[in-house]
């Protein structure tokens, strides 16, 4: 609906269909653009998440891989009876070892757990001694043989001394002193390197998938642009066959009105004069007989009139535009309705235009004199600015627009009409109305 309360019933579509038809290419083009956007953003999307997904999976295996060959091959040697028993000489040795062959290579935390939960070593010294509870991972990881890592947000009570590190990465395996008793090994990674092989895995990943899709888009463009040129063409054979159909069925109506016109009209015609001379040589009772009956055949010729008017009024054609209007308001005027008909013959430039204009201005007083109780109807056809209007306006009892488009009344085909009636045109049809504010019908066209 536009500022003056205007809503686009119909939009026609030119003959040849080259505007139409621009318009299917770009449409066709800009949807096209559009999916392939859509595609590079859902592969940019599910590429950075597969990315994180195989950087943390290929980081957490690093982890478990890196525990495993440290645990067994440097700490484990060093894990003796002694550390656990807390001499210090021992904690002292591993703790060299640790800092110089473990933190070094990427851990930032190591710590040395036994089976009731007490961290019997850590590079962090405030670590020692504290007693915390094993989770069921860990427990499970001290009761086997096999390492286990995981990502960890480090917000449990014994990673108080890791939270400035962020989140971490940690693995842990059992290990054996000579002994024979069994404790936990963690060693904490940071999670830095899971953002940096995902980069990396989305620089690598992302060159292939956008590359693929680029390319998969320009091997469809040709096959786009045949699929547009073949709608275009299509579309145009399609409103060709409509323009024939119409030139038919308006040949048709022509045919029919002539035929009517010489011969039933013609017919009834000279029925009604026969009646009427008769009326002179009979008694009183058949007279009044021989009366009706020429009253019903005269009745009879007005009706057939009025519809040879509806069907293809020959004053169109014979007398203009002007004249064809005058008769299609016949109806309303003999109802009362005080109509006035405008008509600027300038903006009539082809049959075709004559015939649409009135085919629509007909359409609109049928609905005039159906649907609106209308005391007063206004039909104009006149220059405004750069295109040209026919416009009908009546004060009748209006409808809601927005309803009546969506879903209109059984029974009520004007509507449809009107848009069939302009679909082929290149003309646009508007109409404006609301409860008890009457109705205006506004077609435009180029002139």
């Amino acid at each position: 609906m536009d500022r003056d309360g205007w809503v686009r019933v119909a939009t026609g579509t030119n003959v040849g269909g080259r505007a139409a038809g621009s318009g299917v290419r770009r449409r066709v083009f800009v949807w096209v653009g559009l999916a392939a956007v859509a595609a590079i953003v859902a592969v940019v999307l599910l590429g950075n998440a597969a990315a994180e997904r195989l950087a943390e999976s290929d980081a957490v295996s690093d982890a478990a891989r890196i525990a495993d060959i440290t645990g067994v091959g440097v700490v484990a040697p060093l894990v003796t009876d002694a550390l656990l028993d807390g001499d210090p000489a021992a904690r002292t040795e591993l703790e060299e070892v640790v800092r110089k062959s473990v933190l070094r290579n990427g851990a930032v935390r190591v710590k040395i757990w036994d089976a009731d939960g007490t961290i019997v070593f850590s590079d962090e010294e405030r670590l020692i001694g504290q007693r915390f509870e094993l989770d069921e991972d860990e427990r499970e990881a001290l009761a086997g043989t096999v390492v286990q890592a995981e990502p960890t947000d480090v917000d449990e009570p014994e990673n108080v001394h890791e939270r400035a590190f962020g989140r971490l990465l940690e693995a842990y395996r059992p290990v054996t002193t000579p002994g024979g008793t069994t404790v936990l090994f963690e060693e904490y990674f940071r999670y830095d390197v899971v953002g940096e092989r995902a980069a990396s895995l989305r620089r690598g990943f992302g060159a292939v998938t956008i590359g693929s899709v680029l390319l998969l888009a320009l091997l469809l463009a040709p096959l786009v642009i045949r699929l547009a040129v073949l709608l275009r063409r299509g579309r145009a054979e399609r409103t060709e066959l409509l323009t024939h159909a119409l030139e038919a069925s308006d040949t048709e109506r022509r045919r029919i009105a002539a035929g009517l016109h010489d011969g039933v009209v013609q017919d009834l015609a000279g029925t009604s004069f026969v009646l009427t001379g008769a009326l002179s040589r009979v008694d009183e009772p058949v007279r009044t007989e021989l009366g009706a009956a020429g009253g019903t055949v005269r009745a009879s010729i007005a009706a057939l009139r009025t519809l040879l008017v509806d069907i293809y009024p020959s004053s169109l054609a014979r007398a203009g535009l002007t004249a064809a209007l005058d008769d299609a308001t016949a109806l309303l005027r003999s109802h009362g309705v005080d109509v006035r008909v405008a008509v600027d013959e300038s903006t009539i430039r082809t049959e075709a235009q004559q015939q649409l204009v009135f085919r629509v201005v007909q359409e609109a007083l049928r609905n005039v004199a159906r649907h609106a109780r209308a005391t007063s109807v206004d039909v104009r056809v006149v220059r405004d600015g750069g295109a040209a209007i026919a416009e009908v306006s009546d004060d009748g009892v209006g409808f809601d627009v927005p309803t009546m488009l969506a879903s209109p009344p059984t029974g009520h085909f004007g509507l449809r009409v009107l848009r069939d009636t302009v679909g082929a045109s290149g003309a646009v049809l508007d109409v404006r109305s609301r409860p008890g504010g009457g109705t205006a019908w506004r077609l435009r066209w180029a002139p």
